[in-house]
Parts: C-alpha cells; sequence; structure tokens
C-alpha cells in the first residue's frame, strides 16, 4: 500500500490505519473552518485511500485539484481495496474511499462509514500480462497451464483476484499460481522484473506499464468486469476538500483522465 501525494510504501493496512490515525491532528485541524460549499473556501488536505489500480490516474487528479484549490493537498493511501476497507473499518482517518470493487465498497457502507450512496465512477476488465514479446505465445487462458508456465494472480480477497477466479471459472481453467500477491500492481511487478511469465490484471496496468509487458486479451474477461465506486466518508476530517475531490472524479474532465488511462465507462 503506498501512501502521500508523491507515494511511499506502507508494510500493510494495519500501518496504513497507523499512519492515518498519526496524521490526523495535521489533516483535521485544516478543514475546521471548510463547509460543503460546492468548491468554495477548500483548504487543507484531503485523504483518499483508493485501490491500486487507481494510482497513476488518481495522481494526476490529485495534481489537478491541488491546482483548481490552492492551498490544498491531496494525500494517498493505494493498495489492495479489502486492505484499504479494513484501516477505514478501524478508524483510520480519511475524507474519500475509492474501491475496485462493489463489494469491498459495501464493507464500509456497512458498517456505516460512507456519506450517501457510493456511485460507480469507472470499470475496469482483466487482460493476461507477459512480458514483452510473448515468447511462450500465451493466447488463452488455457495456454497458463502450460508445463513450467510461471503465473502470478492476485490475492482472491481482493477485487483483481476474485475477477480473475471469476474469469478461470467462466473458462473452465484450473490455474495453480506460483504466488498470490496483495494487490494488482505486485501481480504485474512480477512480470516486468520477469520473475514470472505472465499474470492476470487489469488492461489498465498493462496500458500503464508500455513496453516493459505485453497484454493478451481474451474472451472471459467480459464476465468479470469491476464496477469501481467511489465515496465520501462519514467522518471525514475535511468534508468540504472530500466533497470537491468526488465531484472532480465523476467530471468529464475526470472521466477523460480515466478513460485515457484505460478504464471503462460506469
Amino acid at each position: 500500500m503506498t501512501r502521500s501525494h508523491r507515494t511511499r510504501r506502507i508494510a500493510g493496512p494495519g500501518a496504513a490505519a497507523v499512519l492515518a490515525l498519526s496524521a490526523c491532528s495535521a489533516s483535521g485541524s485544516d478543514s475546521s473552518a471548510s463547509a460543503e460549499s460546492g468548491g468554495q473556501g477548500i483548504t487543507g488536505t484531503v485523504t483518499v485511500f483508493a485501490a491500486a489500480s487507481l494510482k497513476e490516474s488518481f495522481t494526476t487528479l490529485g495534481e489537478r485539484f491541488e491546482k483548481e484549490h490552492p492551498g490544498t493537498e491531496v494525500t494517498f493511501s493505494f493498495g489492495g481495496s479489502d486492505g484499504l476497507a479494513a484501516g477505514i473499518n478501524n478508524g483510520a482517518p480519511a475524507d474519500v474511499f475509492a474501491a475496485a470493487s462493489t463489494r469491498t465498497m459495501q464493507l464500509v457502507t456497512d458498517e456505516g462509514h460512507t456519506t450517501g450512496s457510493p456511485s460507480t465512477f469507472a470499470r475496469n476488465r482483466l487482460e493476461i500480462a507477459t512480458v514483452p514479446g510473448n515468447p511462450h505465445a500465451i493466447g488463452s487462458l488455457q495456454d497458463l497451464t502450460a508445463s513450467g508456465l510461471k503465473v502470478v494472480l492476485c490475492d482472491r480477497t481482493v477485487p483483481c483476484g476474485a475477477a480473475a477466479l471469476t474469469a478461470l471459472t467462466a473458462g473452465g481453467v484450473e490455474l495453480k499460481p506460483v504466488s498470490y500477491e496483495q494487490d494488482v500492481k505486485s501481480a504485474l511487478t512480477k512480470v516486468r522484473l520477469k520473475e514470472a511469465d505472465a499474470a492476470l490484471v487489469y488492461r489498465t496496468d498493462v496500458k500503464t506499464a508500455g513496453d516493459k509487458v505485453e497484454g493478451v486479451e481474451f474472451p472471459e474477461s467480459a464476465e468479470a468486469v469491476n464496477d469501481y465506486p467511489i465515496a465520501r466518508l462519514e467522518n471525514a476530517p475535511n468534508p468540504s476538500a472530500a466533497k470537491a475531490f468526488v465531484a472532480l472524479v465523476k467530471s468529464p474532465e475526470g472521466q477523460k483522465v480515466l478513460g485515457g488511462a484505460g478504464f471503462l465507462k460506469p
């Protein structure tokens, strides 16, 4: 999981909660004079917990938000959606939660930690990521079962892992990965470092990786498209900034950034 606008590594969801709690005094004081004014008088820090697959697009939107609202700072915690949800439910102060599946958002809404109903702002589907040149000629899910092929998946508890399981089941493919990774970025890194031959990841991550991996589409991915919901949080330290950030994500400008990253329209 990563945290801060410039992003640095954090060792797991528990650490995210501790770090977020330690930042409470700094971020909470910033918002004491703010009101939900639709963009007027927005100052201070807005803390966004977001799925790892949103790192590049949300970082871009964070920079735009800061330019549009001088005196603000957007701080991110990126990671597996389940871990982020656990951090929020355990008291980590955050303003906005953007998850990679409705199931993980429900973990937070069930505890009464969201304001209003979450709304879907993007969708994503899987691709097979292979090392450049696709030397093993992988063209389908079934090809991932070839003897000696090293394949990694996201852990089944996080949205990309759940989507992979759905797609594999739809294709009637039984796969034994060499490892399960904590989020989609970790799975892709295995391929980028050539520690694995292939991984099931989001198409957006394949696009972001450029020529460091090669993407292979497969028809079963249509059975495992993830909706991405976003919500303001009930105990947001900076509610006015939270409202404005969610509005930016859902705006035509925000949708253009997300579409450019490969996300599907909600």
